[in-house]
């Protein structure tokens, strides 16, 4: 095992290399986790619009029915359109007006949520890939040492 000590600082160096080379790969592994984080997190901001324009395609289907139904039945009891029956029409407007402002407001918000999750995961990301290349300055500087202990 004597023969060995002389090659000692050089398979330290080696193995440091070796070690360098892996920290970086797993930095860039973990980084592209992250990316693909984001973008997950973009297209499930961009599900949340799709899904805020169906549901309001859908509440003015449903406003428009429930405003023919009431004009039917105001007309059906014998009163005119005007007076108290165009003000529950008038009411019922304004209340699907405010209804679908506090839908596009929910969807904004989510749709930010989301926006954020994608920025702090790229954030995560870049953090991954420079600590990635800490460590791999650090294995260098390892095998740096074992060379110049070889040589010193």
């Amino acid at each position: 095992m004597a023969f060995l000590a002389p090659a000692a600082p050089f398979i330290s160096a080696a193995t440091s290399v070796m070690a360098a080379s892996q920290a970086s790969a797993v930095g860039r592994y973990n980084q592209s986790i992250q990316n693909r984080n984001a973008l997950i997190a973009e297209q499930e901001a961009e599900r949340i619009e799709q899904q805020k324009e169906f549901d309001l395609a859908r509440f003015d289907q449903q406003f428009a029915q429930l405003q023919g139904q009431t004009k039917t039945r105001i007309v059906k009891s014998g009163a005119e359109l005007s007076g108290s029956g165009l003000r529950v029409l008038r009411y019922n407007a304004e209340q699907a007006e405010l209804e679908k402002d506090i839908l596009d407001y929910n969807s904004k918000v989510a749709q930010s949520k989301k926006l954020e999750e994608a920025n702090f995961a790229r954030m995560s990301g870049n953090l991954a890939r420079i600590e990635a290349r800490q460590a791999q300055f650090g294995y260098y500087a390892q095998a740096g040492t074992s060379l110049l202990k070889a040589f010193g």
